[in-house]
């Protein structure tokens, strides 16, 4: 993708699903991420289908996200932890146009959320919870799960 590309993507508010698990399983390469959201492009985090990720779990692409582009990058500061965890909240609303009910805990927003069990070795030391649940969390250390605000 070369950086005219880009500046469509950004000119034309194209939303990017980052299937990045997905991506690395079927060879297809790896999205230039970093330079689409310094370009203001919408990215989200998806997961694909079985076909191409047996998986997922949305906690592993926000590992992937996080980490896989540092690689590329060699810089530690691309796809900070707190970027990849929007991608997987706010930007995913974003990416449907449906910001303003989901994607974040606010008033008048869905109360859609889920409670994760950090009372677990890898969430030790607690000084920066983010960073635990993006490069320890996984999906079976989701204790409880809310949508509109009940628990399923």
């Amino acid at each position: 993708m070369s950086e005219e590309d880009i500046e469509i993507l950004a000119e034309k508010d194209v939303k990017v699903s980052h299937n990045v698990i997905s991506n690395l399983k079927l060879g297809s390469g790896i999205a230039p991420i970093g330079k689409m959201l310094e370009k203001g492009v919408t990215v989200s985090l998806g997961t694909d289908s079985v076909a191409s990720n047996n998986n997922l779990d949305l906690f592993e692409e926000l590992k992937a996200a996080a980490t896989i582009h540092k690689g590329v990058a060699r810089d530690a500061t691309v796809i900070t932890a707190q970027q990849a965890l929007r991608m997987a909240t706010i930007q995913g609303a974003e990416s449907l146009w449906l910001e303003k009910r989901i994607g974040s805990l606010e008033v008048g927003k869905d109360a859609d959320f889920i409670v994760v069990n950090a009372n677990q070795s890898f969430f030790y030391p607690k000084h920066n919870p983010v960073s635990h649940l993006v490069y320890s969390g996984s999906g079976r250390d989701v204790k409880d799960v809310y949508v509109q605000g009940k628990k399923y």
